[in-house]
């Protein structure tokens, strides 16, 4: 077997075909128009260079539906600046992970492995039962986590002044 180097590499056979020779006279099948049709947008020079959401001059998708505006209504586009999020936490992962007397924060959770960063805000959720006191410092906590955390005997005080 010979060598292998830069050499002597070359395609694999039948990988590559000869490129498409546009505008060399009706006989080649690709003649005249060059195989673009009879006129129109496409027909012309440049024409496959439109932006994203170009509808051909039409009014596009975007500017013809309404948009709501508002940093958090729940029906605004969540786009830039009126994107918001939490990171989630059920009491049920509490319950699991800390014991009793424990102080739960964002960077608890993290060491934990409960969250991978404190970057969003934290609010906790009521999904499962708690037994154990937790003292918990959050962002956001619902209603029926509450009424479970305090009806253990847990306190919570919240950071910040997010909405939940």
């Amino acid at each position: 077997m010979p060598e292998i180097g830069l050499h002597n590499l070359s395609p694999a056979p039948g990988s590559q075909r000869p490129r498409k020779r546009i505008g060399r006279g009706v006989g080649s099948g690709f003649g005249k128009t060059s195989g673009r049709g009879q006129k129109g947008q496409k027909a012309r020079s440049g024409s496959h260079m439109m932006r994203a959401g170009f509808e051909g001059g039409q009014n596009p998708l975007y500017m013809r539906t309404g948009k709501l505006r508002g940093s958090f209504m729940k029906k605004s586009m969540p786009v830039g600046p009126f994107r918001t999020s939490n990171e989630i936490v059920n009491i049920t992962d509490l319950a699991e992970r800390f014991p009793a007397g424990a102080e739960v924060t964002p960077a608890t959770l993290v060491a934990v492995g409960l969250l991978k960063n404190t970057k969003e805000p934290v609010k906790v959720l009521g999904r499962g039962e708690i037994s154990h006191a937790l003292t918990i410092s959050v962002h956001a906590v619902s209603a029926s986590a509450r009424e479970k955390i305090e009806g253990a005997g847990g306190t919570i005080t919240l950071i910040g002044d997010s909405d939940g």
